[in-house]
């Protein structure tokens, strides 16, 4: 039995939050990896272009960035069965990053963190598998999946009249609002004494199924210790100093009525933050990358992954799909599963599940899916346009629930698949 009336929770980090640095770092060396591939005009060959598995760690004053990858020069050089890393090139990389997002403080700074560049070349073995197989010497779309594993996408209407289109929970949708208002208001020196790192965590109340209003919210915020006149800050003045800002991020009649149901820096204090404050790594943030929560989650992490490595790229096309059947008016609610084998290009498997909201059969929406766009890794990475250098973007305030851009940013976010879907059921 599914419940109609309930209180559900998620939770969202801004861009200065310790994993948050290190995935922006990732997928920042992803970016300028692809980027100089599509300068060199072989972005699409698979036997050529970015291959990526980034991880960084960050912690005072330091910044680790490891993992394997091939890379065209100046990145990257081969002699014989060596890698040659250009380790300045990816330090430099990382500091801008760092800078962007704003801290340079004692603790960590663009400038004065020490910058350590543990990458090496992929592994044969995995090269062997991913590599697309020449056809009558065109690609073929025999691309192997980067990994093993299952992903999942989701989307649904619990809210659409508030989140317009995006087709999002409102638990995340709304979390991530809350501090990208914030941060925007921070760099436009609307607060100036606010500080990169902060938290939000909204519970939303459902009722009949709907969301209808946020029942707690909950923003801790990295602050300066004193304001401009050298008087000490607390947490009654930094929620004084955000609660608007928090409010108008909410839709209307939203915002909690009771003081005791809206919680600002609840320790009361929040000087100390960022990698200094908490060591950050890759990964790490995965709900908040996805749906809070919402929905499963196949445990494998986005952010410094090429686009041949289905932890992200499948995830991308489960939401695409996903999103496309609720947009067509197929289903109030729709969650995929897609799974593959390493070096495999058809996936092991497709789900698919309307969570009792559907309006046509599933078995038959996943043939009909399945046709209309083949989960394998090279139909996926041309589809959706994913050799493109459009991943830093992705790695603060979610993954999904995003406007697509025109130069290939959130393609997954495309409802293009609507037309052909409705034909396909005879729907209008």
């Amino acid at each position: 039995m599914t419940l109609k009336d309930y209180l559900f929770t998620s939770e969202s980090v801004s861009e200065g939050h310790p994993d948050k640095v290190c995935d922006q770092i990732s997928d920042a060396v992803l970016d300028a990896f692809i980027a100089n591939d599509v300068k060199l005009g072989i972005a699409d060959d698979s036997h050529a272009n970015t291959r990526l598995g980034c991880e960084v760690l960050a912690t005072t004053n330091k910044i680790v960035v490891a993992g394997e990858g091939r890379a065209s020069e100046p990145y990257m050089k081969k002699y014989g069965n060596q890698t040659i890393v250009n380790r300045e090139a990816i330090s430099e990389i990382a500091r801008n990053v760092v800078r962007e997002i704003g801290y340079d403080q004692n603790g960590f700074s663009f400038h004065g963190a020490d910058v350590d560049v543990l990458l090496h070349g992929q592994s044969p073995d995995i090269a062997m598998g991913v590599d697309a197989k020449k056809k009558g010497g065109n690609l073929g779309d025999q691309e192997g999946a980067g990994d093993q594993g299952l992903m999942f996408g989701f989307a649904c209407r619990d809210s659409e009249e508030y989140e317009k289109g995006s087709f999002m929970p409102a638990p995340i949708y709304f979390s991530h609002k809350i501090l990208e208002v914030l941060s925007k208001a921070r760099r436009s020196g609307e607060l100036p004494d606010l500080q990169p790192d902060a938290k939000s965590q909204v519970t939303v109340r459902y009722v009949n199924g709907k969301a209808v209003g946020a029942a707690k919210v909950v923003v801790s915020t990295q602050h300066r210790e004193t304001t401009a006149k050298g008087k000490k800050y607390n947490s009654g003045m930094i929620r004084e100093m955000i609660s608007g800002h928090v409010e108008k991020s909410l839709p209307k009649g939203w915002m909690p009525k009771k003081a005791s149901d809206f919680f600002v820096n609840p320790t009361g204090n929040f000087v100390v933050g960022g990698p200094d404050g908490d060591c950050g790594l890759t990964g790490r943030k995965i709900i908040v990358d996805t749906y809070g929560g919402f929905a499963p989650h196949g445990g494998g992490a986005f952010s410094g992954k090429d686009p041949t490595k289905v932890d992200r790229s499948a995830a991308y096309a489960a939401r695409y799909l996903a999103k496309n059947v609720v947009a067509a008016g197929l289903a109030d609610r729709c969650l995929i599963q897609v799974a593959y084998a390493i070096g495999v290009a058809d996936p092991m498997s497709l789900y698919v599940d309307t969570q009792g909201t559907g309006k046509v059969d599933e078995r038959k929406l996943e043939k009909i899916l399945s046709d209309i766009f083949p989960l394998r890794p090279t139909n996926i990475r041309r589809g959706l346009q994913l050799n493109k250098p459009i991943y830093q973007r992705t790695a603060a305030y979610g993954h999904f629930g995003r406007k697509p851009e025109r130069d290939g940013g959130f393609s997954w976010e495309r409802t293009d698949l609507v037309p052909e879907l409705k034909r396909a059921f005879g729907a209008r």
